[in-house]
């Protein structure tokens, strides 16, 4: 994507914009509460040549604050840049279908964690996307006839290196390996209990309470799933209209892109949703304004086409939102900061 095209794509978004009621009309406003934002539309404009993609997937910090975008283009499975827009590097082309994208270790000593659902596999690499390990479809498990039924979309690691893989586009099961890379627990799987899973997109490990416990996306029915850290069924955050990918916590809140919007998740109707730490929602830039009949959440819809298919959200410490997208016309990250 060149910058010819990025701008063009922003005038395309700019004449989007009357759908919105703003604060400010020369500087819209996107979200509510006390999550509003402002898009910074020059994010990427210092650099001369934009590397391509096809998909943009997820994204992390490193050590360094630096952030590592994964893409599905083998041209540049990973790009590297700066808070501030700079792209420091492009590389790797190793994953067709690159979607999941996880960092674990501690400074000095990070790794990443990468699933591929062409593959069928996840991996651990190295920053620079060098392949340490390999882990094909749990056959152990005896939840598996063969590799094909095994589509892993993310991961999520603790502190002591045990992996949880979530199989949101394969049979729905998700996988708790040891720090050893050993299958050490199967739970969820496709079904209509509460426990069972439905698009078991996205996973993280909430740290925000005295117990951590794993939140699990169950997208196609509009919710996350809570569980304890041994695979035990807990409660379910309802979000009615919002097709939710994977779950990012930062601080106190929750943050998630909703690929698509609705009962029937029409296409190109993604918004960002944010909860507070009782999952409650309190913000969706691009989307309706959050609103609850008692203590149920109602429908949440886009209002504003600000989005196409958002993937993933990342936050960094100043609060600032990067939001990259799928399906959306090969189109970089965009930073939203703060409204202040």
């Amino acid at each position: 994507m060149h910058r010819r095209t990025f701008l063009s794509q922003t005038a395309t978004l700019c004449a989007a914009l009357p759908f919105i009621s703003p604060l400010d009309m020369s500087k819209p406003i996107f979200g509510h509460n006390e999550k509003k934002y402002t898009w910074d539309k020059n994010w990427l404009y210092g650099n001369a040549n934009l590397p391509k993609v096809k998909d943009c997937h997820e994204m992390v910090f490193t050590g360094d604050k630096d952030i590592i975008l994964l893409t599905n283009d083998t041209r540049n499975n990973f790009i590297r840049m700066s808070k501030s827009g700079k792209i420091k590097a492009h590389y790797g082309n190793e994953f067709p279908g690159g979607h999941g994208l996880t960092i674990g270790g501690v400074k000095g000593d990070e790794f990443l964690l990468v699933t591929d659902t062409d593959r069928h596999q996840f991996f651990k690499t190295t920053l620079d996307g060098k392949i340490i390990k390999t882990w094909n479809y749990p056959r152990e498990s005896e939840k598996y006839q063969n590799e094909s039924e095994f589509v892993p979309t993310e991961t999520a690691v603790t502190s002591n290196g045990e992996i949880y893989v979530a199989d949101g586009y394969g049979a729905q099961y998700i996988s708790h390996y040891d720090k050893d890379g050993k299958l050490k627990n199967v739970f969820g799987g496709r079904g209509l209990a509460e426990k069972h899973l439905d698009n078991a997109h996205g996973i993280c490990i909430d740290t925000r309470n005295s117990t951590p416990t794993l939140i699990i996306t169950d997208r196609n029915r509009c919710c996350f799933k809570r569980f304890s850290i041994d695979g035990k069924y807990l409660e379910t955050i309802s979000l009615p209209g919002a097709n939710v990918c994977r779950p990012v916590i930062k601080g106190d809140y929750l943050y998630a892109a909703v690929l698509t919007s609705g009962s029937t998740g029409n296409a190109e109707t993604g918004f960002v949703i944010i909860l507070d730490k009782d999952n409650k929602l309190i913000s969706a830039p691009g989307g309706s304004t959050p609103a609850y009949d008692g203590k149920m959440c109602k429908e949440s819809y886009q209002t504003v086409q600000l989005f196409k298919h958002p993937h993933d959200v990342l936050v960094d410490d100043e609060g600032s939102l990067y939001v990259c997208q799928w399906n959306s016309g090969q189109v970089l990250p965009y930073k939203f900061t703060p409204y202040v």
